[in-house]
């Protein structure tokens, strides 16, 4: 169980820092302008702020859940 638990660890890790790359190199205003928002698209061609902002939603809400997978995982090891 222990080795399972420091899988995840290594994968949330990068999760993180791919998120982390994502905000920091894209900017905020590019990664962080949210899915709600109503945007022109050219020929039904999502545009890279589109891209940005559904690679963000993604790898947040993987981190996310990496993060309650571990807490359940890591409470489960101390028992």
């Amino acid at each position: 169980m222990k080795i399972f638990y420091n899988i995840l660890l290594g994968a949330a890790v990068i999760i993180a820092l791919m998120f982390v790359a994502l905000v920091y190199f894209t900017g905020k205003g590019d990664a962080m302008s949210g899915g709600g928002a109503i945007r022109t698209t050219f020929k039904g061609k999502a545009s890279i702020d589109d891209l940005i902002s559904k690679v963000t939603l993604y790898t947040g809400l993987s981190f996310m859940g990496m993060m309650v997978v571990l807490d359940i995982v890591g409470n489960m090891i101390k028992d």
